[in-house]
């Protein structure tokens, strides 16, 4: 019994020696991935803001923020989710405020395209003017191999985030067919992605988008006091993604 409790020990530290090991292994290549200064142009903070028309219709939201980057001067994309929440359409154009660490920039955007055949979509927006300072970004069509390092450069709340992690695996079954599950953080923080980060990239490190944030994995537990969310366990997937895959066949406005 004493022998056999000895040999559970040093297996639980073998496995824990392994994981951590694999997370400094994703750590040290995520962080030499991309050079967050090079991808400044390229992403934004993308928000629509609502007018006296539309706010007993909103609730009373003034406002619906999210994340985009360029394919183009002309065009940016960003997750389905967050172009419907702004009550962006194919037919009309509504101003949207692009804004980073280094622009603040205001034009009228419209859909140009929907892609994807899954629950979430990506979707291509047609700027009128367009930005003449924006750094498109590459796609990548070869498919991620499991624990490949990525980074992702996001905006939630409206502030710069660059985070680091690694691809997991393409989504199964009814529930997650036609995505792509990443374990992506910043330090300790698992919530890096939150609320605002919606569409934004997902890089290897050939600076190659490889996917787009649609939705964090979480939970709240609820305290005497207070609700808190909290993300999945280590070494599990916590943010879902649509493969970069679904814009295979477009051709981006120049």
């Amino acid at each position: 019994m004493h022998q056999y409790r000895r040999t559970l020990i040093k297996t639980d530290l073998s496995i824990l020696s392994a994981l951590l090991i694999l997370l400094l292994v994703c750590v040290k290549a995520a962080a030499g991935c991309a050079d967050p200064a090079s991808l400044a142009a390229s992403t934004a903070s993308i928000t629509g803001y609502f007018d006296d028309d539309d706010e007993e219709s909103t609730g009373g939201t003034l406002a619906i923020r999210g994340t985009g980057w360029f394919l183009s001067p002309g065009t940016m994309v960003t997750a389905e989710h967050v172009a419907n929440a702004m009550r962006l359409s194919n037919r009309s154009w509504k101003r949207v405020e692009i804004a980073n660490d280094e622009i603040k920039y205001s034009t009228a955007m419209r859909i140009l395209r929907v892609d994807g055949s899954n629950q979430e979509k990506l979707i291509v927006l047609e700027l009128r003017a367009p930005f003449s300072g924006a750094r498109a970004l590459q796609i990548r069509m070869r498919p991620l191999a499991a624990e490949e390092p990525v980074v992702s450069l996001a905006y939630p709340g409206g502030r710069q985030r660059l985070a680091g992690g690694r691809f997991v695996q393409y989504g199964e079954g009814t529930k997650f067919s036609g995505t792509a599950l990443f374990e992506i953080y910043d330090g300790d923080d698992r919530l890096v992605l939150d609320h605002g980060s919606s569409g934004a990239p997902v890089l290897d490190c050939d600076g190659h988008v490889v996917a787009v944030v649609s939705n964090l994995f979480t939970r709240t537990v609820q305290f005497p006091f207070r609700a808190i969310r909290i993300s999945t366990a280590w070494g599990q997937p916590n943010v879902l993604c649509v493969p970069i895959q679904v814009l295979r066949d477009f051709t981006p406005v120049k």
